[in-house]
């Protein structure tokens, strides 16, 4: 007799899926802080947010399908669906501000994500809960 189900079985390999996604969620977060430093000090710093922005969106929305991934196939949890799908809306009210050039809500709108993508990045890595599907 089997120990652990197929759903189980899977479930890893999307969890290191949901980790990478975070990861890269959070560098591409940390990406748009430094080219909104290059943004006010050189011209082609806004080529470079705009093409970052773009960046994290998708970033956002591969974090969005890794939870769908471990919730469905891999059996998981869907409350890290809730946390990507809270996420990206935050970025789409971060590309919104962006565009309306609204900087007094847009950088620290910017520096919560940022907060809360190492957050959970931190929380993910450090497996604080073990239980299957629940790391986010």
């Amino acid at each position: 007799m089997p120990s652990r189900t197929t759903a189980q079985q899977r479930s890893p390999r999307f969890l290191v899926f949901l980790r990478a996604a975070i990861a890269l969620q959070t560098v591409a977060i940390f990406f748009q802080a430094a080219t909104a430093g290059l943004l006010l000090s050189s011209r082609y710093g806004e080529t470079l947010h705009s093409a970052g922005a773009r960046g994290m969106y998708a970033a956002s929305m591969v974090y969005v399908l890794a939870a769908i991934l471990v919730w469905r196939p891999g059996g998981g949890s869907p409350r890290p669906i809730l946390y990507a799908s809270g996420f990206l809306v935050l970025a789409s009210v971060q590309v919104v501000l962006g565009i309306a050039h609204v900087t007094s809500l847009h950088v620290p709108l910017g520096t919560l994500m940022f907060g809360l993508s190492t957050l959970q990045l931190g929380l993910a890595l450090a497996g604080r809960r073990v239980r299957a599907g629940a790391v986010a």
